[in-house]
C-alpha cells in the first residue's frame, strides 16, 4: 500500500493516483551527444527512464482486496518511451502510467 499522498512538485500540491497506475518524474534527456555536440530540444529523444513520484492503492481484484506493487516511491524505472500520460502539475511535468507499463526497476 502507499502513502496518503505524496509530494508530486515543489509547489507542496499532493496527487494520490488510482488503482494500479503510478507517478513518474522522467529524467531530463541528454544535453550532448558523447561525442561532445550539443542538441536542440527537437533532436533529443525522451528518455525511457524516471522516478516514481507516488503509486496508487492496487488494482482491485475478483475477491475484493487489492494487489500489491513491486515498486515503490522512489524507486528508479525502465519505461516504454511513450508509455502513459504525460500532464503539467505545478510546475512539473509528469507521466500517469499503469505498473505494467514499468519494464525494469534501476538498482
Amino acid at each position: 500500500m502507499s502513502k496518503a499522498k505524496s509530494d508530486c512538485c515543489k509547489c507542496g500540491m499532493k496527487l494520490q493516483p488510482l488503482g494500479d497506475r503510478v507517478v513518474i518524474r522522467r529524467d531530463e534527456s541528454e544535453e550532448k551527444t558523447s561525442g561532445g555536440i550539443y542538441l536542440p530540444d527537437s533532436a533529443k529523444d525522451k528518455p525511457a527512464r524516471g522516478t516514481i513520484v507516488s503509486i496508487g492503492d492496487g488494482r482491485l481484484l475478483d475477491d475484493g482486496s487489492r494487489s500489491t506493487f513491486t515498486v515503490k516511491e522512489g524507486d528508479r524505472v525502465l519505461f516504454l518511451s511513450y508509455a502513459g500520460e504525460e500532464f503539467k502539475f505545478g510546475d512539473d511535468q509528469l507521466l500517469l502510467m499503469r505498473e505494467s507499463d514499468i519494464l525494469a526497476v534501476i538498482k
